[in-house]
């Protein structure tokens, strides 16, 4: 007779199936949005691109990755514990040359908000992993921490997601994309630059 999950994790079974429910959706929508504006002219570099668009797309993964190592029926606590050390190393070094990529933009000059949502609060998040990961086989409480990382890459990815979705849907109306084409996907970046007042 198959022996059934580890207690602590069927505990939390519930919790994960609805986050990773959540973020497979919203990684859905992602690139549903994406095709519909797939025919419209370019108005991001790959830089921008790969520095403020995609990593939305990798939080969501990664909070889909780590709700699906926890609904896993493991019987030990030491499996899951490496797999999540290495999702949450692979997010700390990806967001880390996400940063570096951003200071290096040539285009555009992040904003603190910029850094709080696109680089701190992931990076708080991945290295919350990593600690969960090293504590989980001897202190299963630390499942807490590891619920309260996977919340909040996916409330940082619908943040980022919404600067993307606004983007698309008011700054590109205005007719003028070529104006923004280096500039990074944000609700309230400027589609073109102004024109100079004119007297008389």
């Amino acid at each position: 007779m198959q022996e059934a999950a580890h207690p602590v994790l069927a505990a939390w079974s519930n919790f994960y199936v609805i986050i990773g429910s959540s973020a497979a959706a919203l990684t859905g929508l992602m690139f549903v949005v994406i095709t519909l504006v797939a025919g419209r002219p370019r108005v991001t570099t790959q830089d921008g691109l790969a520095t403020f668009s995609t990593p939305t797309v990798v939080h969501f993964c990664a909070a889909l990755l780590v709700s699906a190592i926890l609904a896993a029926p493991w019987r030990s606590l030491v499996y899951p514990a490496v797999l999540l050390g290495l999702t949450g190393l692979y997010g700390v070094v990806y967001v880390s040359s996400l940063m570096l990529r951003t200071k290096r933009l040539t285009t555009y000059r992040a904003e603190t908000e910029d850094w709080v949502w696109y680089s701190i609060l992931p990076l708080v998040a991945y290295a919350a992993v990593v600690v969960v990961a090293v504590l989980l086989p001897t202190v299963p409480a630390a499942l807490f921490v590891l619920g309260g990382a996977a919340l909040l890459l996916i409330f940082v990815g619908i943040h980022n997601a919404w600067d993307v979705v606004t983007f698309l849907a008011v700054d590109l109306a205005d007719g003028s994309p070529g104006a923004i084409s280096n500039e990074k996907p944000r609700a309230n970046a400027s589609a073109a630059p102004s024109e100079p007042e004119t007297t008389g």
